[in-house]
């Protein structure tokens, strides 16, 4: 997992705590992962989710990751397109792994130790990405785009300012496609960059805090 861009929008605060359900995301390799996040009164994670849409063809992944006061317990990994190749680790509250699998669509597999190892590194690795851009007050926003403005999965109607060539393409993109787009994009304190624009309906999926 390579970041591309996480330190543009964020400029770190000691000001409030931010609060229990957090959105975010930044470039990775090939696409944007997006991330959803709920924490506890002690502000440890709870529950975070990830999705990993690339740039180009199938291939949107997503991933959640549960937690017991602070601790991992367990990772749901969904191959949303493609194969539809899942895989489901659970851990003890010591850490050891208790239950894996690796659900492919004519069989099932376990998990070897080396692939175990690289999806606990990725749960870290994530997790402390998620960190990073909360603290940075990074946040997504994502809607249905409307003629130069956005319906936001909230309801609201905003008009953030892509930049020229941003909308530009965004309103290329609309005229050659016969389909509703949704648009994806980080707000912080430095500034604004859109993430993903895309005819799937971010709003038809998109967790809440309840739902997450």
């Amino acid at each position: 997992m390579v970041v591309a861009v996480i330190g543009g929008l964020s400029a770190c605060s000691l000001r409030s705590a931010p609060p229990s359900f957090t959105a975010s995301g930044f470039v990775a390799d090939q696409g944007v992962i997006r991330l959803w996040r709920k924490d506890d009164g002690q502000q440890r994670p709870m529950v975070l989710m990830s999705v990993y849409s690339p740039y180009r063809g199938p291939g949107t992944i997503t991933t959640l990751y549960e937690y017991q006061n602070g601790a991992l317990r367990q990772i749901k990994r969904t191959d949303a397109d493609g194969d539809r190749d899942s895989i489901q680790l659970r851990f003890t509250a010591d850490g050891r792994v208790s239950f894996m699998q690796r659900q492919l669509p004519t069989r099932r597999e376990k998990l070897s130790s080396d692939e175990i190892a690289l999806y606990q590194y990725q749960a870290r690795r994530i997790l402390e990405v998620s960190d990073a851009l909360n603290a940075g007050r990074v946040r997504l926003l994502q809607g249905r785009w409307q003629q130069g403005s956005v319906q936001s999965c909230r309801g609201e109607v905003l008009k953030p300012d892509f930049g020229k060539r941003a909308e530009a393409w965004i309103t290329q993109r609309a005229a050659n496609s016969s389909q509703p787009l949704s648009v994806a994009w980080l707000d912080g304190p430095e500034g604004r960059e859109l993430l993903l624009v895309a005819n799937d309906d971010f709003c038809r999926w998109e967790p809440t805090e309840d739902s997450l």
